[in-house]
């Protein structure tokens, strides 16, 4: 469940640093604007390692890039966020990864974890939409474990646009993920 706090002020990740810490909570900055959040639901976390392990499993078959939960992305102080899942090619971590262990550019792919809070909705589908599309990252899917859906994004024409929802039964496959492919429900917890 997030919050998002709306008070006219445009946040900075120095900001975030004078918060004092606060165990459980995850601060988000799109566009100078603050969401925070609290640990998500259980099965959201299980959707976040089905996701990941598919990817994870392919990369280390292929060798061709890495898969990685809950990683900071610094694309700038005003625009700090965590997805749920991101996958890069070993080019795109060499040309962004900084020493602190955090990508400062867009990762190919992005993976987002539906929550069930209208707030949470609009961070996913509306405001990290439009970041990672102005932030050039080639392919966003968000994923709802409640109904068991896919939603893919494909960069064209310089954005990313809803390309296609999928279902359990349905493969998912990408020109980003060479010989890629698993069903849907692959993705979900029992």
């Amino acid at each position: 469940m997030s919050q998002m706090l709306n008070t006219g002020v445009r946040w900075t990740i120095h900001d975030v640093e004078l918060f004092a810490e606060n165990e459980g909570m995850r601060y988000e900055i799109v566009d100078g604007e603050l969401f925070m959040t609290r640990a998500s639901h259980f099965k959201h976390q299980q959707t976040c390692g089905k996701i990941f392990g598919q990817l994870d499993v392919w990369s280390e078959l292929t060798g061709l890039g890495e898969a990685v939960i809950n990683p900071g992305v610094l694309f700038s102080e005003s625009d700090n966020v965590i997805p749920d899942v991101v996958w890069a090619t070993k080019e795109t971590l060499a040309l962004t990864l900084d020493e602190a262990g955090h990508l400062t550019g867009a990762p190919d792919l992005v993976v987002e974890v539906l929550s069930a809070s209208n707030e949470d909705l609009r961070r996913d589908k509306e405001a990290k939409l439009k970041l990672y599309s102005s932030r050039v990252v080639k392919e966003y899917w968000i994923a709802d474990w409640r109904s068991r859906k896919l939603e893919v994004y494909r960069r064209e024409d310089n954005q990313l646009k809803l390309l296609e929802t999928l279902f359990s039964s349905d493969n998912i496959i990408s020109p980003l993920l060479a010989a890629f492919s698993c069903t849907v429900d692959q993705f979900f917890p029992v």
